[in-house]
Protein backbone atom coordinates (compact mmCIF):
# COMPACT_ATOMS: atom_id res chain seq x y z
CA UNK A 1 0.00 0.00 0.00
CA UNK A 2 1.54 3.39 -0.97
CA UNK A 3 2.45 5.64 1.92
CA UNK A 4 0.47 8.52 0.43
CA UNK A 5 -2.23 9.04 -2.22
CA UNK A 6 -1.06 9.90 -5.75
CA UNK A 7 -3.17 10.31 -8.85
CA UNK A 8 -0.36 10.36 -11.43
CA UNK A 9 3.00 8.81 -12.28
CA UNK A 10 6.06 8.33 -10.10
CA UNK A 11 9.55 6.78 -10.36
CA UNK A 12 11.06 4.68 -7.58
CA UNK A 13 14.80 4.02 -7.89
CA UNK A 14 15.84 0.48 -6.97
CA UNK A 15 19.38 0.53 -5.56
CA UNK A 16 20.29 -3.13 -6.02
CA UNK A 17 22.68 -5.27 -8.02
CA UNK A 18 26.40 -6.03 -8.04
CA UNK A 19 28.94 -3.19 -8.02
CA UNK A 20 32.57 -2.86 -9.02
CA UNK A 21 35.27 -3.45 -6.41
CA UNK A 22 37.98 -0.78 -6.39
CA UNK A 23 41.60 -1.93 -6.10
CA UNK A 24 43.66 -0.46 -3.28
CA UNK A 25 46.90 1.34 -4.13
CA UNK A 26 49.96 -0.89 -3.82
CA UNK A 27 52.96 1.08 -5.14
CA UNK A 28 52.87 3.74 -2.38
CA UNK A 29 56.01 3.77 -0.21
CA UNK A 30 56.06 4.88 3.42
CA UNK A 31 59.34 6.35 4.69
CA UNK A 32 60.21 7.19 8.28
CA UNK A 33 63.45 9.06 8.74
CA UNK A 34 65.24 12.36 9.24
CA UNK A 35 65.39 15.57 7.22
CA UNK A 36 66.62 19.09 7.95
CA UNK A 37 63.29 20.77 7.21
CA UNK A 38 59.61 20.11 6.66
CA UNK A 39 56.74 19.25 9.02
CA UNK A 40 57.71 17.00 11.93
CA UNK A 41 55.82 13.82 12.91
CA UNK A 42 53.28 14.47 10.15
CA UNK A 43 52.64 12.33 7.05
CA UNK A 44 53.84 14.30 4.01
CA UNK A 45 52.78 13.35 0.48
CA UNK A 46 55.57 13.24 -2.10
CA UNK A 47 54.52 12.66 -5.71
CA UNK A 48 57.43 14.07 -7.74
CA UNK A 49 61.02 15.19 -7.37
CA UNK A 50 60.02 18.83 -6.95
CA UNK A 51 58.56 17.85 -3.58
CA UNK A 52 62.03 16.93 -2.31
CA UNK A 53 62.85 20.61 -1.71
CA UNK A 54 60.55 20.82 1.32
CA UNK A 55 63.01 18.62 3.25
CA UNK A 56 65.77 21.23 3.08
CA UNK A 57 69.50 20.63 2.71
CA UNK A 58 70.91 17.11 2.68
CA UNK A 59 72.55 17.36 6.09
CA UNK A 60 74.88 14.73 7.54
CA UNK A 61 72.94 11.83 9.00
CA UNK A 62 69.65 12.63 7.27
CA UNK A 63 67.97 9.63 5.63
CA UNK A 64 64.83 10.87 3.86
CA UNK A 65 66.44 12.64 0.92
CA UNK A 66 68.79 9.72 0.27
CA UNK A 67 65.89 7.26 0.35
CA UNK A 68 63.77 9.39 -2.00
CA UNK A 69 66.66 9.74 -4.41
CA UNK A 70 67.26 5.99 -4.63
CA UNK A 71 63.53 5.24 -4.87
CA UNK A 72 63.03 7.71 -7.70
CA UNK A 73 66.08 6.33 -9.50
CA UNK A 74 64.06 3.14 -9.90
CA UNK A 75 60.88 4.97 -10.96
CA UNK A 76 58.72 7.89 -9.88
CA UNK A 77 56.03 6.95 -7.40
CA UNK A 78 53.98 8.28 -4.49
CA UNK A 79 55.58 8.31 -1.05
CA UNK A 80 54.21 9.11 2.38
CA UNK A 81 57.07 10.54 4.44
CA UNK A 82 57.31 11.07 8.20
CA UNK A 83 60.21 13.25 9.34
CA UNK A 84 61.14 12.73 12.99
CA UNK A 85 63.96 15.27 13.18
CA UNK A 86 62.69 18.23 15.20
CA UNK A 87 65.23 21.10 15.01
CA UNK A 88 63.81 22.50 18.23
CA UNK A 89 64.85 19.32 20.03
CA UNK A 90 67.48 17.61 17.90
CA UNK A 91 70.01 20.41 17.71
CA UNK A 92 73.60 21.26 18.57
CA UNK A 93 74.90 24.73 19.43
CA UNK A 94 77.96 26.34 17.88
CA UNK A 95 79.56 29.30 19.63
CA UNK A 96 81.74 31.88 17.86
CA UNK A 97 82.49 29.90 14.70
CA UNK A 98 85.04 31.89 12.69
CA UNK A 99 83.71 32.36 9.15
CA UNK A 100 85.59 33.93 6.26
CA UNK A 101 83.87 36.66 4.25
CA UNK A 102 84.48 36.74 0.49
CA UNK A 103 85.26 39.91 -1.42
CA UNK A 104 81.64 40.18 -2.53
CA UNK A 105 80.46 40.07 1.08
CA UNK A 106 79.19 36.51 1.03
CA UNK A 107 79.85 33.98 3.77
CA UNK A 108 78.62 30.57 4.88
CA UNK A 109 78.45 28.64 8.12
CA UNK A 110 79.98 25.17 8.24
CA UNK A 111 76.52 23.68 8.86
CA UNK A 112 73.19 24.18 7.06
CA UNK A 113 69.74 24.08 8.68
CA UNK A 114 70.59 26.68 11.29
CA UNK A 115 68.61 28.77 13.79
CA UNK A 116 69.13 31.32 16.58
CA UNK A 117 71.88 33.09 14.63
CA UNK A 118 74.07 35.75 16.23
CA UNK A 119 76.83 37.46 14.22
CA UNK A 120 79.57 39.70 15.50
CA UNK A 121 82.91 41.07 14.38
CA UNK A 122 86.03 38.93 14.50
CA UNK A 123 87.18 40.68 17.68
CA UNK A 124 83.76 40.30 19.26
CA UNK A 125 83.35 44.02 19.83
CA UNK A 126 80.50 44.65 17.36
CA UNK A 127 77.24 42.74 17.20
CA UNK A 128 75.57 42.93 13.79
CA UNK A 129 71.84 43.15 13.10
CA UNK A 130 69.94 40.88 10.73
CA UNK A 131 68.28 42.79 7.91
CA UNK A 132 70.42 45.84 8.51
CA UNK A 133 73.97 44.54 8.44
CA UNK A 134 73.51 41.13 6.88
CA UNK A 135 70.97 38.68 5.54
CA UNK A 136 71.23 34.90 5.86
CA UNK A 137 69.38 31.88 4.48
CA UNK A 138 68.78 29.60 7.46
CA UNK A 139 68.24 26.52 5.27
CA UNK A 140 71.70 26.67 3.68
CA UNK A 141 73.69 28.81 6.12
CA UNK A 142 74.65 31.16 3.28
CA UNK A 143 74.81 34.84 4.22
CA UNK A 144 75.48 38.16 2.56
CA UNK A 145 76.86 41.38 4.02
CA UNK A 146 74.59 44.33 3.26
CA UNK A 147 76.36 47.58 2.33
CA UNK A 148 78.06 46.94 -0.99
CA UNK A 149 77.57 49.62 -3.64
CA UNK A 150 74.54 51.86 -3.10
CA UNK A 151 73.98 50.91 0.57
CA UNK A 152 76.95 52.83 1.91
CA UNK A 153 75.40 53.58 5.29
CA UNK A 154 75.81 49.99 6.53
CA UNK A 155 77.54 49.59 9.86
CA UNK A 156 79.45 46.60 8.48
CA UNK A 157 82.81 47.85 7.26
CA UNK A 158 83.63 44.99 4.92
CA UNK A 159 85.16 42.59 7.45
CA UNK A 160 87.13 39.59 6.19
CA UNK A 161 86.03 37.38 9.08
CA UNK A 162 83.01 37.04 11.32
CA UNK A 163 82.18 35.15 14.48
CA UNK A 164 78.84 33.38 14.20
CA UNK A 165 76.95 31.57 16.93
CA UNK A 166 73.96 29.38 16.01
CA UNK A 167 72.27 26.05 16.51
CA UNK A 168 71.88 23.49 13.72
CA UNK A 169 69.59 20.55 13.10
CA UNK A 170 71.56 17.50 14.22
CA UNK A 171 70.36 14.14 12.92
CA UNK A 172 72.66 12.28 15.31
CA UNK A 173 70.44 13.44 18.19
CA UNK A 174 67.48 11.42 16.88
CA UNK A 175 66.90 8.30 18.99
CA UNK A 176 65.21 4.98 18.18
CA UNK A 177 62.35 6.12 20.42
CA UNK A 178 61.83 9.16 18.16
CA UNK A 179 61.60 6.88 15.10
CA UNK A 180 59.32 4.34 16.77
CA UNK A 181 57.11 7.13 18.05
CA UNK A 182 54.22 7.23 20.47
CA UNK A 183 50.78 8.75 20.93
CA UNK A 184 50.91 12.16 22.56
CA UNK A 185 48.65 13.42 25.33
CA UNK A 186 46.50 15.20 22.73
CA UNK A 187 46.11 12.01 20.69
CA UNK A 188 48.63 13.00 18.02
CA UNK A 189 50.55 10.07 16.63
CA UNK A 190 54.31 10.63 16.54
CA UNK A 191 57.12 8.95 14.64
CA UNK A 192 56.33 5.76 12.77
CA UNK A 193 52.87 5.65 14.32
CA UNK A 194 51.94 8.72 12.25
CA UNK A 195 51.80 6.47 9.16
CA UNK A 196 48.49 5.20 10.54
CA UNK A 197 47.00 8.64 9.83
CA UNK A 198 47.66 8.24 6.09
CA UNK A 199 44.23 6.92 5.17
CA UNK A 200 42.40 9.72 6.97
CA UNK A 201 44.62 12.27 5.22
CA UNK A 202 45.04 10.84 1.73
CA UNK A 203 42.54 8.01 1.30
CA UNK A 204 45.16 5.25 1.19
CA UNK A 205 47.91 3.65 3.25
CA UNK A 206 51.49 3.14 2.11
CA UNK A 207 52.00 -0.53 1.26
CA UNK A 208 55.81 -0.66 1.18
CA UNK A 209 57.46 0.56 4.40
CA UNK A 210 61.08 1.49 5.14
CA UNK A 211 63.02 3.27 7.86
CA UNK A 212 66.48 3.37 6.24
CA UNK A 213 69.50 3.10 8.56
CA UNK A 214 67.31 3.08 11.69
CA UNK A 215 65.66 -0.25 10.80
CA UNK A 216 69.01 -2.00 11.27
CA UNK A 217 68.27 -1.61 14.99
CA UNK A 218 66.20 -4.46 16.42
CA UNK A 219 63.82 -2.12 18.26
CA UNK A 220 62.99 -0.11 15.14
CA UNK A 221 62.69 -3.13 12.86
CA UNK A 222 60.29 -4.76 15.34
CA UNK A 223 58.06 -1.67 15.27
CA UNK A 224 58.28 -1.47 11.47
CA UNK A 225 57.03 -5.06 11.22
CA UNK A 226 54.19 -4.26 13.64
CA UNK A 227 53.22 -1.22 11.58
CA UNK A 228 53.32 -3.25 8.36
CA UNK A 229 50.99 -5.79 9.97
CA UNK A 230 48.57 -3.07 11.06
CA UNK A 231 48.53 -1.44 7.60
CA UNK A 232 48.55 -4.71 5.61
CA UNK A 233 51.86 -3.65 4.10
CA UNK A 234 55.28 -5.18 3.61
CA UNK A 235 58.51 -3.73 4.96
CA UNK A 236 62.17 -3.96 4.07
CA UNK A 237 64.83 -3.88 6.80
CA UNK A 238 68.62 -3.96 6.52
CA UNK A 239 71.30 -5.75 8.42
CA UNK A 240 73.79 -3.37 10.07
CA UNK A 241 76.78 -2.19 8.06
CA UNK A 242 79.82 -4.47 8.30
CA UNK A 243 77.95 -7.76 8.70
CA UNK A 244 79.37 -10.80 6.91
CA UNK A 245 77.21 -13.32 4.99
CA UNK A 246 77.71 -15.80 7.84
CA UNK A 247 76.55 -13.23 10.39
CA UNK A 248 73.52 -12.40 8.26
CA UNK A 249 72.54 -16.08 8.12
CA UNK A 250 73.31 -16.63 11.81
CA UNK A 251 71.21 -13.59 12.58
CA UNK A 252 68.13 -15.54 11.53
CA UNK A 253 68.42 -17.63 14.68
CA UNK A 254 68.65 -17.12 18.44
CA UNK A 255 72.45 -17.22 18.30
CA UNK A 256 72.52 -14.16 16.05
CA UNK A 257 73.24 -10.66 17.26
CA UNK A 258 71.45 -8.64 14.56
CA UNK A 259 67.83 -7.70 13.79
CA UNK A 260 67.05 -10.71 11.54
CA UNK A 261 65.47 -13.00 14.13
CA UNK A 262 61.87 -12.77 12.92
CA UNK A 263 59.44 -15.01 11.05
CA UNK A 264 57.09 -12.31 9.81
CA UNK A 265 55.71 -12.81 6.32
CA UNK A 266 55.55 -9.02 5.98
CA UNK A 267 59.25 -8.25 5.99
CA UNK A 268 62.00 -8.65 3.44
CA UNK A 269 65.40 -8.97 5.13
CA UNK A 270 68.00 -7.05 3.08
CA UNK A 271 71.74 -7.68 2.96
CA UNK A 272 74.26 -6.14 2.21
CA UNK A 273 74.38 -2.33 1.81
CA UNK A 274 74.92 -0.91 -1.67
CA UNK A 275 77.32 1.75 -2.91
CA UNK A 276 75.90 4.84 -4.59
CA UNK A 277 77.47 8.12 -5.72
CA UNK A 278 76.95 11.06 -3.38
CA UNK A 279 77.20 14.35 -5.28
CA UNK A 280 77.54 16.36 -2.06
CA UNK A 281 80.89 14.74 -1.25
CA UNK A 282 81.94 13.60 -4.73
CA UNK A 283 82.41 9.89 -4.07
CA UNK A 284 80.51 6.63 -3.48
CA UNK A 285 78.94 6.02 -0.08
CA UNK A 286 77.18 3.03 1.45
CA UNK A 287 73.40 3.18 1.20
CA UNK A 288 70.71 0.81 2.58
CA UNK A 289 69.52 -1.88 0.19
CA UNK A 290 66.02 -1.39 1.63
CA UNK A 291 65.58 1.95 -0.18
CA UNK A 292 66.48 0.37 -3.52
CA UNK A 293 64.26 -2.64 -2.77
CA UNK A 294 61.28 -0.41 -2.01
CA UNK A 295 61.81 1.48 -5.25
CA UNK A 296 62.20 -1.75 -7.23
CA UNK A 297 58.99 -3.16 -5.74
CA UNK A 298 57.09 0.03 -6.57
CA UNK A 299 58.47 -0.08 -10.12
CA UNK A 300 57.35 -3.68 -10.53
CA UNK A 301 53.88 -2.80 -9.27
CA UNK A 302 53.55 -0.02 -11.83
CA UNK A 303 55.15 -1.75 -14.80
CA UNK A 304 54.02 -5.36 -14.34
CA UNK A 305 51.61 -5.69 -11.43
CA UNK A 306 51.64 -6.17 -7.67
CA UNK A 307 51.57 -9.94 -8.17
CA UNK A 308 55.08 -9.88 -9.69
CA UNK A 309 58.05 -10.61 -7.45
CA UNK A 310 60.67 -7.87 -7.18
CA UNK A 311 63.45 -10.49 -7.45
CA UNK A 312 65.73 -10.41 -10.51
CA UNK A 313 65.07 -6.69 -11.02
CA UNK A 314 68.08 -4.55 -11.91
CA UNK A 315 68.80 -1.85 -9.34
CA UNK A 316 69.33 1.55 -10.94
CA UNK A 317 71.68 4.10 -9.44
CA UNK A 318 73.79 1.59 -7.49
CA UNK A 319 77.51 1.51 -8.31
CA UNK A 320 78.57 -1.47 -6.20
CA UNK A 321 78.02 -3.50 -3.07
CA UNK A 322 79.38 -3.19 0.45
CA UNK A 323 81.17 -6.51 -0.04
CA UNK A 324 81.16 -8.94 -2.98
CA UNK A 325 78.40 -11.57 -2.86
CA UNK A 326 79.28 -14.75 -4.73
CA UNK A 327 76.40 -15.40 -7.16
CA UNK A 328 75.92 -18.13 -9.77
CA UNK A 329 72.57 -19.13 -11.23
CA UNK A 330 73.38 -22.86 -11.04
CA UNK A 331 75.38 -23.08 -7.79
CA UNK A 332 73.33 -23.98 -4.70
CA UNK A 333 76.36 -23.27 -2.50
CA UNK A 334 77.06 -19.73 -3.66
CA UNK A 335 76.55 -16.98 -1.09
CA UNK A 336 73.51 -15.51 -2.86
CA UNK A 337 71.70 -18.86 -2.75
CA UNK A 338 72.67 -19.58 0.85
CA UNK A 339 71.30 -16.19 1.89
CA UNK A 340 68.05 -16.79 -0.01
CA UNK A 341 67.74 -20.22 1.57
CA UNK A 342 67.85 -18.50 4.97
CA UNK A 343 65.09 -16.07 3.97
CA UNK A 344 67.43 -13.14 3.24
CA UNK A 345 67.11 -10.94 0.14
CA UNK A 346 70.47 -10.07 -1.38
CA UNK A 347 72.14 -8.82 -4.56
CA UNK A 348 72.95 -10.93 -7.63
CA UNK A 349 75.96 -9.59 -9.50
CA UNK A 350 77.46 -11.87 -12.12
CA UNK A 351 79.03 -11.42 -15.54
CA UNK A 352 76.85 -9.15 -17.67
CA UNK A 353 73.93 -9.03 -15.22
CA UNK A 354 74.42 -5.72 -13.46
CA UNK A 355 73.29 -5.41 -9.86
CA UNK A 356 69.99 -7.24 -9.38
CA UNK A 357 67.93 -7.69 -6.26
CA UNK A 358 67.74 -11.41 -5.57
CA UNK A 359 65.21 -13.20 -3.40
CA UNK A 360 61.45 -13.88 -3.45
CA UNK A 361 60.83 -14.90 0.13
CA UNK A 362 59.89 -13.06 3.28
CA UNK A 363 61.36 -13.73 6.71
CA UNK A 364 58.63 -16.37 7.18
CA UNK A 365 60.84 -18.70 5.12
CA UNK A 366 62.14 -21.32 5.81
CA UNK A 367 60.05 -21.76 8.98
CA UNK A 368 56.85 -21.53 6.93
CA UNK A 369 56.32 -23.41 3.67
CA UNK A 370 52.94 -21.78 2.92
CA UNK A 371 52.84 -19.93 -0.43
CA UNK A 372 52.39 -16.70 1.53
CA UNK A 373 56.09 -16.79 2.38
CA UNK A 374 56.51 -15.40 -1.15
CA UNK A 375 56.23 -11.64 -0.69
CA UNK A 376 54.24 -11.28 -3.92
CA UNK A 377 51.66 -13.88 -2.78
CA UNK A 378 51.35 -12.14 0.59
CA UNK A 379 50.65 -8.88 -1.23
CA UNK A 380 47.97 -10.36 -3.49
CA UNK A 381 46.15 -11.71 -0.43
CA UNK A 382 46.34 -8.23 1.14
CA UNK A 383 45.03 -6.49 -1.98
CA UNK A 384 42.04 -8.82 -2.28
CA UNK A 385 41.14 -8.63 1.41
CA UNK A 386 41.38 -4.86 1.69
CA UNK A 387 39.67 -4.15 -1.63
CA UNK A 388 36.71 -6.32 -0.66
CA UNK A 389 36.51 -4.77 2.80
CA UNK A 390 36.44 -1.19 1.51
CA UNK A 391 33.93 -2.14 -1.19
CA UNK A 392 31.56 -3.72 1.35
CA UNK A 393 31.12 -0.43 3.26
CA UNK A 394 28.31 0.53 0.87
CA UNK A 395 26.36 -2.61 1.86
CA UNK A 396 26.95 -2.35 5.59
CA UNK A 397 23.79 -1.88 7.72
CA UNK A 398 21.39 -2.63 4.87
CA UNK A 399 18.65 -5.23 5.43
CA UNK A 400 20.25 -8.67 5.45
CA UNK A 401 18.26 -10.54 2.82
CA UNK A 402 18.86 -12.69 -0.25
CA UNK A 403 19.24 -9.65 -2.48
CA UNK A 404 22.10 -8.31 -0.37
CA UNK A 405 23.80 -11.72 -0.24
CA UNK A 406 23.51 -12.12 -4.01
CA UNK A 407 24.86 -8.61 -4.67
CA UNK A 408 27.88 -9.06 -2.40
CA UNK A 409 28.72 -12.54 -3.71
CA UNK A 410 28.35 -11.57 -7.36
CA UNK A 411 30.40 -8.40 -6.87
CA UNK A 412 33.14 -10.45 -5.25
CA UNK A 413 33.11 -12.97 -8.10
CA UNK A 414 33.27 -10.26 -10.74
CA UNK A 415 36.26 -8.80 -8.93
CA UNK A 416 38.01 -12.17 -8.78
CA UNK A 417 37.27 -12.83 -12.46
CA UNK A 418 38.88 -9.48 -13.30
CA UNK A 419 41.97 -10.39 -11.26
CA UNK A 420 42.17 -13.70 -13.12
CA UNK A 421 41.97 -11.92 -16.46
CA UNK A 422 44.74 -9.55 -15.36
CA UNK A 423 46.98 -12.45 -14.28
CA UNK A 424 46.94 -11.52 -10.60
CA UNK A 425 45.43 -14.90 -9.66
CA UNK A 426 45.18 -18.29 -11.30
CA UNK A 427 41.55 -18.48 -10.23
CA UNK A 428 39.23 -17.68 -7.34
CA UNK A 429 35.59 -17.56 -6.33
CA UNK A 430 33.30 -16.20 -3.61
CA UNK A 431 30.21 -17.93 -2.22
CA UNK A 432 27.67 -18.02 0.56
CA UNK A 433 28.30 -21.06 2.77
CA UNK A 434 25.27 -22.01 4.90
CA UNK A 435 27.54 -23.87 7.31
CA UNK A 436 29.29 -20.56 8.13
CA UNK A 437 26.02 -18.67 8.58
CA UNK A 438 24.18 -20.09 11.55
CA UNK A 439 20.70 -18.57 12.00
CA UNK A 440 21.74 -17.20 15.40
CA UNK A 441 24.62 -15.34 13.74
CA UNK A 442 22.39 -14.03 10.97
CA UNK A 443 19.88 -12.93 13.61
CA UNK A 444 22.71 -10.99 15.25
CA UNK A 445 23.38 -9.20 11.94
CA UNK A 446 26.52 -11.21 11.14
CA UNK A 447 26.91 -12.32 7.50
CA UNK A 448 29.90 -14.44 6.42
CA UNK A 449 30.99 -14.62 2.77
CA UNK A 450 33.67 -17.19 1.91
CA UNK A 451 36.18 -16.85 -0.90
CA UNK A 452 39.30 -18.59 -2.08
CA UNK A 453 41.98 -17.79 -4.65
CA UNK A 454 45.45 -18.75 -5.81
CA UNK A 455 48.02 -16.21 -7.01
CA UNK A 456 50.81 -17.28 -9.37
CA UNK A 457 53.97 -18.13 -7.45
CA UNK A 458 57.28 -16.91 -8.92
CA UNK A 459 59.29 -19.35 -11.01
CA UNK A 460 61.99 -19.48 -8.37
CA UNK A 461 63.45 -22.83 -9.41
CA UNK A 462 63.54 -24.19 -12.96
CA UNK A 463 64.86 -27.73 -13.45
CA UNK A 464 65.87 -29.40 -16.71
CA UNK A 465 65.74 -33.18 -16.96
CA UNK A 466 68.34 -34.22 -19.49
CA UNK A 467 69.29 -37.63 -20.90
CA UNK A 468 71.40 -38.91 -23.77
CA UNK A 469 69.22 -40.75 -26.29
CA UNK A 470 71.24 -43.21 -28.40
CA UNK A 471 68.23 -43.72 -30.70
CA UNK A 472 69.17 -40.47 -32.42
CA UNK A 473 72.20 -42.33 -33.84
CA UNK A 474 69.80 -44.07 -36.21
CA UNK A 475 69.84 -40.91 -38.27
CA UNK A 476 73.46 -41.41 -39.26
CA UNK A 477 73.97 -42.34 -42.90
CA UNK A 478 70.49 -41.24 -43.95
CA UNK A 479 70.03 -38.71 -46.69
CA UNK A 480 68.45 -35.45 -45.67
Amino acid sequence: MPASYLHGVETIEIDKGPRPVQLVKTAVIGIVGTAAAGPVNTPILVSNERDFAQFGEDIAGSTILDALQHIYQQKGTVCVVVNVLDPAIHKTSVVDEVVNVAADGSFRTSRPAIAAVSIKSANGATVYTAGTDYQIDLRSGRGQRIGNGAIAASTVAAPTQLKISYSYADATKVTPADVIGSVGASGQRLGMKALRDSYALFGFYPKILIAPVFASLASVSAELIATATALRAISFIDAPIGVTPQQAITGRGPAGSINFNTSSDRVGLCYPYLKAFDASVGYDRLRPLSSFAAGAQSRKDQDNGYWWSLSNTELLGATGVERPIDAMINDPNCEANLLNAAGVITVFNSFGTGLRIWGNRSAAFPASTHPKNFLCVRRVADVIAESLEYFTLQYSDRPLDNALVDDVVESGNRFLRKLKADGAIIDGRAWYDPAQNDPTELAAGHLTITYDFMPPTPAERVSYRASINIDYLNQLGKKA
